[in-house]
């Protein structure tokens, strides 16, 4: 199977320049999830941009129907 790099980079929100997992879906939920967290393309905007992508912090806005 051929990662799909360019297409996903369409929709990755992910605002930290520095990763080298942007548009390599694979590789950066292994990432979040080995950490209790979730990717960038789970929250909106707003939200991704405070770098907090604990499950607690998504649960919160789930419940504050931001999400």
């Amino acid at each position: 199977m051929d990662c799909r790099k360019d297409k996903n980079l369409d929709h990755c929100n992910c605002s930290y320049s520095g990763c080298s997992r942007q548009g390599i879906c694979c590789e950066c939920l292994h990432y979040h999830l080995k950490s209790r967290q979730l990717p960038a393309c789970c929250f909106p905007e707003e939200a991704e941009r405070t770098y907090d992508r604990s499950f607690e912090h998504f649960a919160r806005l789930v419940t504050g129907k931001k999400v």
